[in-house]
């Protein structure tokens, strides 16, 4: 028997994107895209025909209003239809080009050919349903960030990747020369799609240690202290992690820190100064921003 799928259409504001998205993860959906609608986003979600009822979705719409009214963005629009289980499969996989991002890196779909000549360092991807593509501003910052902070001859010899998404950021940071990443993501399908992604790229396996959790399960893997804490998440959930950074922590660790909205970097400045570290450089694309941040 043919399994169908809902596709849920939200179109919003560029701000609202990533908390549409971990709207859309918590209402069920196995994966999701986005796409550029003029000067909006259009977010697309999937889940199961039998996971949700028409009534649902108005009540999802709901939430969503009143998240864009606690923002004080103009508020979404939400369609939702029936889609087969073919079309699911690959809909969201015909939106994704390869993305220039930086001075250095080209993020390529893995399931392209790769060019034959590039002067830029090549990620490939295929990141299911977990989040990290390349196309949303908080990972180009995180990258960009990236760059820049391995090009300063700065400790990086093993990397935290906390909410590891699709592992773009450790791959990203193997790449440019770290030794080591240990990758985390309380996504039990985050953790597989990076284990799936360290094998499209010239890393050995070994160099990407990827596990299910969150600060605790870091603990438990090592116990060294990072050289680097990279992580593109929520800044409500980054608030709550960083008390718990410093146990991952020495004198010289340095971080990254994004998903954060500009109106969000004093709130999460504050909660990290309050911890131990301070704010040595921030960055801003579009309305978001990405910290770097130090002991102090």
């Amino acid at each position: 028997m043919t399994i169908r799928w809902w596709e849920i259409q939200i179109i919003c504001h560029p701000t609202l994107e990533d908390l549409i998205c971990w709207r859309l993860e918590r209402f069920g959906c196995s994966g999701t895209a986005s796409e550029w609608k003029g000067e909006s986003r259009l977010v697309r979600g999937y889940l199961p025909q039998s996971s949700a009822q028409p009534s649902d979705f108005s009540a999802f719409s709901e939430w969503l209003r009143q998240d864009a009214k606690a923002l004080e963005a103009t508020p979404p629009t939400m369609e939702w239809h029936l889609i087969d289980e073919e079309d699911w499969a690959s809909s969201w996989k015909q939106y994704w080009e390869p993305q220039e991002i930086g001075d250095r890196f080209l993020v390529y779909p893995a399931w392209l050919t790769p060019p034959q000549a590039s002067d830029r360092t090549l990620i490939r991807l295929d990141p299911g349903v977990a989040f990290g593509t390349g196309i949303h501003p908080t990972t180009q910052l995180c990258l960009e960030a990236l760059e820049v902070q391995f090009s300063e001859g700065s400790l990086c010899g093993t990397i935290a990747d906390i909410g590891c998404g699709s592992g773009i950021l450790s791959i990203g940071c193997l790449l440019l020369g770290a030794e080591k990443a240990y990758a985390v993501d309380t996504d039990s399908l985050a953790v597989s799609a990076t284990r799936s992604n360290r094998n499209f790229n010239p890393i050995d396996t070994e160099r990407i240690v990827v596990e299910q959790g969150s600060i605790g399960e870091l603990i438990q893997l090592t116990s060294e202290p990072f050289d680097g804490i990279v992580c593109n998440i929520l800044a409500k959930v980054i608030i709550n992690l960083i008390p718990q950074m410093s146990a991952i922590a020495h004198s010289q660790t340095w971080g990254l820190l994004s998903g954060i909205l500009i109106s969000q970097a004093q709130s999460v400045t504050d909660v990290l100064e309050q911890n131990g570290w301070i704010v040595t450089t921030r960055w801003h694309k579009q309305d978001w921003c990405c910290l770097k941040i130090e002991r102090s």
